[in-house]
């Protein structure tokens, strides 16, 4: 403009610029920063070193450790996780479970007599989350870097804790199966997974997952996102909370859920999507049995 070129003048002139460095010289100073390694974990010898020797038992990682950590790492370095929350009501579930096994036939088994059936909590919560996820398509997904799974199937994965770390058996096409075929596999599956009896083909794919830690009286967390899964819904504890309804307060049972996502299949709106889906299962539970 005008001005700095008067400007430029009262001062004497412009000042010649510094010449251009070569590229190679370019490439040079930025090489070292390109380069720079990330920041590394701790060494053992230096984490040892706080503690005095004597106060600690040190316990070697079994194989299973050492691929949880893995997976875990790499689940939060590479998946970007984002995460909804909210409260659904369970008052009617437990009423209608209460009824449901009140109504279960026995069975003769070389124990004796038995309930056909004893449905859980958390096999209604997996029956209606395979339900949001064949109600909401399109977020029963998997990333892959050449396109978009969308699956066919609810195959929901279910944490169990077993002795040295953690494996999810998966219930396959559990938007199919009643509540009482839910509960009896996943009875079994949990069993044999305790001692470590499961097929390669019983814990490995699926396309979301489920950890409740309720029954710890844990309120509500967030949980990390098994790959391929592109969700995973973490389940808190049951509890009577005082609620507000028609501008009166009341007393309510409510059971607060997280949805973790994968951002990059599942995105914030298609996730709110999936997680209202089973609030409405969870707090209209007669829909599951039809």
């Amino acid at each position: 403009m005008k001005a700095d070129i008067e400007a430029a003048k009262k001062d004497g002139g412009a000042k010649q610029a510094a010449p251009e460095k070569p590229a190679d010289a370019k490439k040079a100073e930025a090489a070292p920063a390109a380069a720079a390694p990330m920041a590394k974990a701790a060494s053992d010898e230096s984490i040892l070193k706080l503690f005095p020797e004597g106060s600690y038992e040190k316990i070697p990682h079994d194989g299973m450790r050492k691929t949880i950590a893995k997976r875990l790492v790499e689940a939060k370095q590479t998946v970007p996780h984002f995460y909804l929350t909210l409260d659904c009501e369970i008052d009617a579930l437990l009423a209608l479970r209460k009824q449901l096994n009140d109504a279960s036939p026995m069975v003769k088994t070389d124990a004796g007599d038995k309930p056909a059936y004893k449905l859980s909590v958390n096999d209604m919560i997996i029956k209606a989350h395979a339900l949001a996820l064949k109600a909401v398509p399109m977020a029963n997904a998997s990333w892959t870097e050449g396109g978009m799974l969308i699956h066919k199937h609810a195959d929901v994965g279910v944490a169990v804790s077993i002795e040295g770390g953690l494996i999810t058996p998966i219930i396959r096409r559990a938007e199919e199966k009643t509540l009482s075929t839910i509960s009896n596999e996943m009875k079994d599956l949990a069993r044999r997974a305790r001692s470590r009896k499961l097929k390669p083909d019983e814990y490995q794919g699926g396309t979301s997952a489920v950890s409740n830690l309720g029954m710890f009286g844990i309120k509500d967390f967030s949980a990390v996102i098994n790959p391929p899964h592109a969700t995973i819904l973490a389940v808190g504890s049951g509890d009577q909370r005082a609620v507000v309804k028609a501008g009166a307060v009341t007393v309510a049972t409510v059971m607060t859920v997280t949805l973790s996502t994968d951002h990059r299949a599942v995105d914030g709106v298609l996730g709110a999507e999936l997680i209202a889906a089973f609030k409405n299962f969870i707090e209209n539970p007669m829909s599951m049995l039809v």
